[in-house]
């Protein structure tokens, strides 16, 4: 496979990774923490791709990325007012919230009954996303491997791997998103990241 780049600001950019997607492709792009590896969240034998170029365990659940809040609707199967007023505080930004999965989902994005979801405070992961949905989305990097900061870093470890890589230079950010668990009655931070749990006002 031969890996294409394109930059973020060329103008076919979206058009060129939205036909990649659709073809059950995987495209890399920026995001404000990290670059991710996405594509269709409804497509399971791209999410095996995902796991497969990845060197990921698939006992490990794919988290989802959207534009909008709406975009939750057929996602999930509630939305927990915590989940709802952590989101409605720092989404677009760097916080995964992990809420119930909805049973239309493929069955290998999570092996649990839950799913990971975030907003990415990016405007062309989120551009992108406006044309072609929810994406489900992981780092950009071979498992266990550093995560990708720029365009070269991910072709580092991918290229010949992906269809796509979208060039937006660095990204802002370069760590992972906090991860907090609202499925249960007293939320869980399953991952430091981005946001301490004091800032989520969690300690």
């Amino acid at each position: 496979m031969n890996t294409q780049v394109i930059s973020a600001a060329d103008n076919l950019a979206i058009e060129t990774a939205c036909k990649i997607l659709e073809g059950g492709g995987l495209v890399a792009f920026p995001t404000d923490t990290v670059y991710g590896l996405g594509c269709l969240v409804n497509n399971s034998n791209a999410i095996d791709k995902l796991y497969s170029v990845k060197e990921r365990s698939q006992s490990k659940a794919i988290a989802v990325l959207i534009a909008e809040h709406t975009d939750l609707q057929g996602l999930t199967t509630d939305i927990p007012p915590l989940a709802a007023e952590l989101a409605a505080r720092f989404w677009p930004g760097a916080l995964t919230l992990v809420f119930p999965k909805h049973p239309s989902l493929p069955e290998n994005l999570s092996p649990l009954p839950t799913v990971g979801i975030r907003m990415p405070d990016h405007a062309f992961a989120r551009s992108l996303m406006r044309f072609t949905g929810p994406l489900a989305t992981t780092s950009a990097n071979i498992s266990g491997w550093n995560n990708p900061v720029n365009a070269d870093e991910v072709l580092a470890q991918l290229d010949g791997r992906i269809d796509l890589v979208v060039d937006g230079g660095p990204v802002p950010g370069g760590i992972p998103s906090t991860v907090v668990d609202c499925t249960a009655l007293i939320p869980r931070v399953l991952r430091i990241g981005a946001y301490s749990p004091e800032e989520l006002g969690l300690e």
